[in-house]
């Protein structure tokens, strides 16, 4: 099969694949029991699986679910070269993961024989139609596959199903600090707000006033964007000679107040400070005369 067919493939989804592992197995390595069954002990997990975080509480919900209803949907996987018997997750390690807490010995599997690319395809594609990744497991696969087999953004966009765009967007998410990274990881911040991050001056100090304040993401993009322009010069004051120094002291000594002279080219001002309403009458009974 050329590569671009088998991209075209994939792009159809986890459902495709599905349909087309219902077709008899043609490998010579051992094949799975009649039953479709396999020992969950001679299935392994894929180290190149993009997703890395399992949650505690899931992967217990699951596992009380499976003890009640049974694995619903097989798992998907590939024989391992080289040794008869033993499989190698393609997808579905979150239902393996739980079905072992829940003390299961045999699960329904589905083989497919197919390459490290593909095997890596169809785990995001999987994970990402089912929401698991979190955006940097997503980045780190998408990474992987431009890595690893040369695929440029706009092939990304049309295997995994998603808009070119949101392809570029997610891969700058490796660029952030690692602690912003760990932030975006444990759920303290949304993919959203990581973005936003991307750009900001200060990634680490906003992520942090982010989580504080509990900010939206339109609120942390105007504190980015305003973090980002330029601050204006103050204005250097201009030193006062020694005879408009001498008049302001004079007029204050004669209202009481702090007097302050400005000169233009054509004209000036008089500021006269007060702190009080008394003070101030006093000046206007003053200015009377």
């Amino acid at each position: 099969m050329s590569e671009d067919s088998s991209r075209r493939r994939l792009g159809r989804g986890l459902a495709a694949l599905i349909g087309e592992i219902d077709r008899p197995e043609e490998s010579a390595a051992a094949p799975p029991r009649a039953d479709g069954t396999a020992p969950i002990e001679m299935i392994r997990p894929n180290p190149r699986n993009p997703r890395r975080q399992f949650g505690e509480a899931e992967l217990t919900d699951l596992a009380q679910s499976i003890r009640e209803h049974g694995i619903v949907q097989p798992v998907v996987v590939r024989h391992v070269l080289d040794e008869p018997g033993v499989y190698e997750i393609i997808a579905g390690e979150r239902r393996w993961r739980a079905a072992q807490r829940a003390g299961i010995t045999d699960i329904p599997i589905l083989v497919r024989d197919v390459s490290d690319r593909t095997a890596l395809e169809l785990a995001i594609i999987e994970n990402v139609q089912r929401t698991d990744l979190n955006p940097l497991e997503e980045a780190a696969g998408y990474q992987q596959l431009i890595d690893e087999h040369n695929y440029t953004q706009a092939d990304l966009a049309q295997v995994i199903g998603k808009s070119r765009s949101h392809v570029a967007n997610t891969l700058r998410l490796l660029r952030l600090p690692d602690d912003v990274k760990a932030l975006l990881d444990e759920g303290l911040l949304s993919a959203g707000h990581a973005r936003t991050l991307i750009t900001a001056a200060d990634p680490s100090g906003l992520a942090k006033r982010i989580i504080e304040e509990g900010l939206s993401v339109r609120q942390a993009e105007a504190l980015a964007q305003q973090a980002a322009q330029p601050e204006k010069p103050k204005p250097t004051p201009v030193e006062k000679d020694a005879d408009t120094v001498a008049l302001e002291r004079l007029l204050s000594d004669a209202t009481g107040l702090k007097v302050l002279l400005s000169h233009r080219e054509k004209g000036g001002e008089v500021r006269i400070a007060y702190k009080t309403l008394d003070q101030l009458d006093e000046l206007c009974r003053r200015l009377k005369g």
